[in-house]
């Protein structure tokens, strides 16, 4: 079971998170590329100066997530194949785009043992990312197999084997047994009254750049809760979820958002 941990508060966003949102939710429909002068002017409404946002792009591009690129703006950066299947998997996520039913059956991945402490540690950490709980040091289970799974383990040299399972027992207790869905609801709960808060003292003629500062914190946090909730069934969730609650107001405020944040994003980018 995981540990309690704190939403992140909506007017926190760092620089590699806030750029990892940019790409994801604005320019991987765009070509996936921007000149790093772009990049500096669209994080600016998020109060991110541009050298926290160089710094950023450097630490992404040695962690295999952006490439340099030459544009006839100047130099910039791009998505690597790696941050496109990050990204991608996020989406759907994050925008229940293409989810699939629960077909009733757990995906169970069992890894090869990992003697290295990085190496575990980051398993560890994109497992989670992409909606695994662990049961034991090495085995891992979803409600879902990923599409990024296998170039996970590729590019860990990690080996595993990997099938779908009803599992034994009652699917309940298993859930309760993996997930600290106490944590994940209090979360919920408390993303949402710091979402309306946000979202309520947005002025009504606020300008293009200030929408897309408002949005982009929202997706932040809601984005963070990848690292918690991978899309449980609903029927295996306790009644009154306050995940739907929180997802309906996400869902309907970030499209309301979208229009005036899109036209800041193409007004900046050339």
């Amino acid at each position: 079971m995981s540990g309690r941990a704190k939403t992140a508060k909506l007017d926190c966003v760092h620089a590699r998170a806030a750029l990892f949102d940019l790409y994801g939710d604005h320019l991987r429909q765009r070509g996936g590329q921007a000149s790093v002068a772009a990049l500096v002017r669209l994080m600016k409404p998020l109060e991110i100066a541009a050298p926290a946002v160089r710094t950023a792009v450097s630490r992404m591009v040695r962690q295999g997530w952006l490439r340099p690129v030459r544009l006839p703006q100047g130099p910039g950066y791009g998505l690597t194949p790696k941050c496109v299947r990050r990204l991608d998997e996020a989406a759907l996520r994050i925008y229940r785009a293409g989810t699939p039913p629960w077909p009733g059956r757990w995906h169970v991945v069992v890894l090869e043992p990992v003697k290295e402490r990085p190496r575990r540690e980051r398993l560890r950490a994109d497992l989670t990312f992409l909606g695994y709980a662990a049961l034991s040091e090495t085995t891992w289970i979803g409600p879902h197999s990923s599409a990024e799974l296998d170039a996970l383990l590729e590019g860990e040299g990690v080996r595993a084997d990997r099938f779908d399972s009803a599992l034994d027992g009652d699917p309940r207790e298993l859930v309760a047994r993996a997930w600290d869905l106490d944590a994940i609801g209090e979360a919920y709960e408390q993303w949402l009254a710091e979402a309306v808060t946000l979202i309520s003292t947005l002025p009504g003629s606020a300008p293009d750049d200030q929408v897309f500062a408002a949005r982009s914190r929202l997706v932040h946090g809601w984005r963070n809760f990848l690292f918690r909730d991978p899309g449980l069934p609903g029927e295996l969730l306790p009644a009154g979820w306050p995940g739907e609650k929180a997802r309906a107001y996400f869902e309907q405020e970030a499209a309301r958002l979208l229009p005036a944040a899109t036209a800041f994003v193409d007004r900046e980018l050339p």
